[in-house]
């Protein structure tokens, strides 16, 4: 028996490119948002018979979702800019067969 393993190498044109983390975006966005919320809700005199917990509470349900579109629409851009960008080039691919262990059956 041998121990030389053979190899097989195959060499196909690949594109790279640096594609965005959408979660991050989304994330992200949805923070900016409830950021952006809490900002502007301090900004303004609350109704008195509201109080100021439940108008932010209210005001956090559209303020979030706005967040999270706002981050999925900068990571789609991104992410369109970057498929403009992308390179092409050579990719190897090798695949080494494991050599027989003793005691094993050969085809």
């Amino acid at each position: 028996m041998s121990d030389i393993q053979p190899e097989v190498t195959t060499t196909e044109e690949v594109r790279v490119r640096r594609a965005p983390r959408y979660a991050r975006f989304i994330i992200l966005g949805g923070a900016l948002g409830a950021i952006v919320t809490i900002a502007l809700t301090l900004a303004f005199e609350p109704d008195p018979q509201v109080g100021y917990a439940a108008l932010l509470g209210y005001f956090l349900l559209f303020g979030i979702p706005a967040g999270v579109l706002l981050g999925c629409l900068v990571a789609l851009i991104l992410d369109a800019a970057s498929r403009r960008r992308a390179r092409s080039a050579t990719a190897e691919h090798t695949v080494t067969e494991a050599a027989p262990v003793e005691g094993e059956l050969l085809d």
